[in-house]
């Protein structure tokens, strides 16, 4: 890995840990295993690298997202895969965990991809229920924007109830709670 890819990886893992002010340039450094030069040599300073942390942690959160989104099956399924996916759940996500720091939210520069990421979310969640509907797969009745932005709440949600718990079960509960709430709009046709 270069340089800058430790870099960036390490101040990921850091804010996702330590949040923005607990990430000092000194643990990025330390953790990356470089030293002040090398950081400097990359970037301006530690708000460059955590944009940059930022950005690459949204990017991941999207891709992820949209092989199962847009993998086979029918609308629930897709949603019922991104939803039931493999997660570390008990650290939370790592795009709602910058949602909830203060000094990330302060900062337009970092709050735009974390906002950006999250308007994707419910937008792509919504034209799989829209597509849903379309097929005959959901009732005609269903809003797929607002139902989008449900599941999306849930999912924080159930990661907020998790980690208050210290355990999986709360946001496994979520997740279920929220498919029967989609179950319940299916239809017969597939």
């Amino acid at each position: 890995m270069s340089t800058p890819e430790r870099l960036i990886e390490s101040t990921r893992e850091l804010l996702w840990e330590r949040g923005y002010v607990g990430t000092s340039p000194r643990a990025i450094q330390q953790r990356a295993g470089v030293g002040q030069g090398s950081m400097y040599h990359h970037f301006a300073g530690k708000p460059d690298l955590a944009l940059a942390a930022v950005r690459r942690t949204a990017e991941e959160l999207r891709a992820t997202a949209e092989v199962l989104l847009a993998g086979p099956g029918t609308s629930l399924e897709r949603i019922s895969a991104y939803l039931l996916r493999e997660r570390d759940v008990l650290r939370g996500c790592p795009i709602g965990r910058l949602a909830q720091d203060p000094d990330v939210m302060a900062d337009p520069a970092l709050r735009r991809p974390v906002e950006e990421t999250f308007d994707w979310l419910r937008g792509r969640i919504a034209g799989v229920l829209a597509e849903g509907r379309e097929r005959g797969e959901l009732s005609p009745g269903l809003d797929a924007a607002t139902t989008a932005s449900a599941v999306v709440a849930v999912l924080q949600g159930g990661y907020v109830l998790a980690r208050a718990a210290g355990d999986s079960a709360p946001f496994r509960q979520a997740v279920e709670g929220v498919l029967a709430l989609l179950a319940a709009h299916a239809t017969d046709r597939p």
